[in-house]
């Protein structure tokens, strides 16, 4: 019985360590991937409580007209860090691996600014931090309340159940923005490798509608 509970002390005392080491914060500056999601060097950052649209995704403003809402999200993200030195608290890790954290730039919560603009709802399946900002930016119709929207999840959704093999172009924008080991590259139709490369939204990839507009958000033109 002595060694069992000296066992159970070593545990306990393991735990407690795993625990604050889990809970200290990370400090630094980051790169922002899309509207939720950082990398502070080999971190990659999830935001708490947050749903941002999808790098591919696109919305429709007050007028009915198509808009990349989600491309523009990641733009209000990276205004946000502006260059800015983060300090991110994790609260979990997903299922992707990464780090679920609360953070912040300059003293301002990046979860709350960003549902605040707009450009992100309060994701309720793991949280219910920002449900009150959310309906401020819904009643002045702020980013994309401006017009309708598919919940990101939805949106993710969806691009699952798709096959890959049949995948098409959203809104005729049909610009490919593919993620490699060779980095961020647009393909556009009649390349030579167009057909083959495949569009994964969990990755970071995207489509575009026009080659400027891949450029724009950080892509460089293929070769071929």
């Amino acid at each position: 019985m002595g060694a069992i509970r000296h066992l159970l002390v070593l545990l306990a005392l393991c735990a407690s360590v795993a625990a604050a080491q889990a809970a200290e914060p990370l400090a630094g500056s980051a790169r922002v991937s899309d509207g939720d999601t950082l990398r502070m060097g080999e971190v990659r950052l999830r935001i708490h409580g947050i749903d941002a649209p999808e790098s591919d995704q696109r919305c429709t403003d007050a007028a009915g007209a198509q808009w990349a809402c989600g491309a523009w999200a990641a733009s209000v993200l990276r205004g946000l860090v502006a260059g800015q030195a983060l300090r991110c608290t994790e609260v979990e890790r997903d299922r992707y691996g990464r780090s679920v954290a609360r953070c912040a730039a300059g003293g301002v919560d990046l979860g709350a600014a960003m549902v605040a603009a707009g450009a992100a709802v309060a994701y309720r399946r793991y949280a219910t931090d920002y449900v009150a900002l959310e309906a401020v930016a819904q009643n002045a119709r702020r980013g994309i309340w401006a017009g309708a929207f598919a919940a990101p999840e939805d949106h993710r959704a969806q691009a699952r159940a798709q096959p890959l093999s049949v995948a098409v172009a959203p809104g005729g924008c049909a610009i490919k923005g593919n993620v490699s080991g060779s980095g961020r590259i647009f393909h556009s139709p009649g390349q030579l490798d167009y057909d083959r490369v495949v569009i994964d939204p969990n990755r970071g990839e995207r489509w575009f509608c026009t080659a400027a507009e891949a450029r724009a958000a950080g892509w460089r033109a293929a070769r071929r």
